[in-house]
């Protein structure tokens, strides 16, 4: 039988006055340095984001621009495909990315349903998806596409290091086990993109977003971004 909340809260007043007061003091001081390390550890994360995302736009101005030009050239109409995703604890947001594909993309993704490679479902792939432009195979290849994400990280709607944020209706298809992925903020590159970007199954991707959630931090994250390097400049998975 399930005790009266008002019942619970008395009992557990009366236990908490029974244990010896040097004992409470002790289980304070534990439960505030777990906080004060969880404040400080997002603080230095948050820091490594404005300061990384900041050098990288100045960086990769020339880039942004050259990658604007041949968009426009090759199919005329916006250079950033603009989309809702879904952050940490579902928030939602605007995420950005240089377009890589025929400005109707959205529209013609209802007629490729029947052809999803993704053995899972909940997400669409197609290695030679018909939608994708000639400069969008290039830029999705070296994952060009993703630089404007700084921006969504500058804002602070997105972390460098972080699980990848998907669109609402696939969030609407998760399992309780995969929306665990949801606590945290999610990033630009992270365990699975390493490990073989679009190669790697759905269900294994949340698998490593879980596994990088248990082990976040600082350094964690700066071992993820070199790793990063190597995997964007192979090409390997990306598609």
């Amino acid at each position: 039988m399930e005790l009266d909340p008002t019942v619970r809260r008395e009992l557990i007043r009366k236990i908490g006055d029974n244990i010896r007061p040097s004992l409470r003091l002790r289980g304070k001081m534990k439960v505030a340095a777990w906080e004060n390390t969880i404040r400080l550890s997002y603080l230095a994360k948050r820091l490594l984001d404005i300061v990384v995302s900041t050098l990288a736009l100045v960086a990769l101005l020339p880039i942004f621009a050259v990658t604007a030009l041949s968009i426009v050239v090759e199919n005329p109409g916006p250079v950033f495909f603009v989309q809702t995703r879904v952050g940490r604890n579902g928030r939602h947001f605007r995420f950005y990315k240089f377009r890589s594909m025929v400005v109707n993309a959205e529209k013609l993704k209802t007629e490729l349903a029947a052809r999803n490679e993704s053995k899972d479902g909940v997400i669409f792939k197609m290695k030679k998806d018909p939608r994708i432009t000639r400069t969008g195979r290039v830029i999705r290849k070296f994952s060009i596409d993703e630089l404007p994400q700084l921006i969504n990280v500058l804002k602070g709607d997105m972390s460098l290091v972080g699980p990848r944020p998907p669109v609402p209706k696939e969030v609407a298809q998760y399992t309780l086990e995969q929306r665990k992925r949801l606590h945290a903020i999610p990033g630009i590159t992270g365990l699975w993109q390493v490990s073989g970007r679009s190669d790697i199954p759905f269900t294994d991707q949340v698998r490593l977003d879980l596994q990088y959630i248990q082990s976040a931090g600082v350094i964690n994250d700066l071992r993820l971004l070199l790793k990063t390097i190597p995997a964007v400049l192979s090409g390997k998975g990306a598609y």
